[in-house]
């Protein structure tokens, strides 16, 4: 149906940046609203920043002004450009999305989850 993959993940120093993509592909009629999440060791998953399919966009307290979110519509693709990394960014970082899709002759809206991709920062 709907396959979401991330990728750009890595190690880093502080300070340092990355960019982690997401591209969604399958027989998507809508993608409604996508979003980033992370999970580090022994910590639940917590949403990072959500883009809407109007492309507005919210975050995180502790990522409000490093990171940047958003999407390339045509290419059902996500973006979140990591700057000022630190060393509690630390996580496995999922990519998710809420999609409208057709099969069947009908119909359906469900949300989606990338594998995840790591993304380590060392001080």
């Amino acid at each position: 149906q709907v396959q979401l993959v991330e990728s750009g993940g890595g190690s880093v120093q502080a300070g340092g940046s990355l960019r982690l993509s997401c591209a969604a592909s399958g027989s998507i009629f809508r993608i409604n609203g996508m979003g980033w999440y992370r999970q580090a060791p022994g910590k639940q998953r917590e949403l990072v920043a959500r883009i809407t399919s109007g492309s507005d966009a919210a975050y995180a307290d502790s990522v409000q002004g490093r990171f940047t979110i958003s999407r390339d519509a045509a290419k059902n693709t996500m973006y979140l450009q990591m700057n000022s990394l630190k060393p509690e960014d630390t996580a496995v970082y999922y990519c998710k999305a809420d999609v409208t899709y057709f099969s069947g002759g009908t119909y359906y809206r469900n949300d989606y989850w990338g594998q995840g991709t790591q993304v380590t920062v060392s001080s």
